[in-house]
């Protein structure tokens, strides 16, 4: 059985994009990109929301380039491509990227099914997915890269209405002031 995680990037005050839907505020450098690159690398099958998948789905065909992060945009195009894909959306009409099959509907009994069949870990993105995922008591750790950087506003990482018992199992402090903190779902 595989663990179910549910990972993101998100401002000081919770928010994954401000009420625009901008989160360039949330880029990685490279320090916090080569860490995300080696938690993602863990991960056999992404589980994404139709928006995040469209955000997401640019690393199937990107050319990294040669700037200075190129490796690491490289390794995680490399991270990305090795992985399965599930996406999980009524409106998107098909996917574009490899190793990619599209759900119309998330059915939490089928996501408990991946869990027990899987020797990798599972990872869910896109808070509206996620907070399905929550609710169903299907994810066992939570993670957040919280930003040096107050939005005001915007679509949170966490659903309203979620009570949950969390372990803080990991932390580390990054020199941009990025900080990410690691906590075990109490099931």
């Amino acid at each position: 059985m595989a663990d179910l995680i549910y990972h993101v990037i998100a401002s000081l005050d919770g928010y994954v994009a401000d009420a625009e839907g901008d989160f360039r505020w949330s880029e990685p450098d490279a320090e916090v990109h080569a860490f995300i690159n080696r938690e993602e690398g863990k991960v056999g099958t992404f589980l994404f929301g139709r928006r995040l998948y469209e955000v997401m789905v640019a690393w199937e065909t990107m050319d990294p380039g040669t700037a200075g992060d190129a490796d690491l945009m490289r390794e995680f195009q490399e991270v990305w491509k090795a992985a399965d894909k599930i996406v999980y959306s009524t409106t998107l009409p098909e996917v574009s990227s490899a190793r990619t099959r599209l759900e119309r509907a998330f059915d939490p009994a089928a996501v408990r099914r991946l869990k027990d069949a899987a020797t990798r870990p599972l990872s869910i993105g896109g808070p509206g997915l996620a907070a399905a995922a929550l609710h169903a008591g299907l994810v066992d750790e939570c993670g957040v890269f919280v930003n040096p950087i107050v939005v005001g506003g915007g679509t949170f990482w966490l659903p309203d209405g979620l009570r949950l018992g969390l372990d803080l199992v990991d932390e580390y402090r990054f020199g941009n002031g990025v900080v990410f903190l690691r906590y075990r779902v109490r099931h």
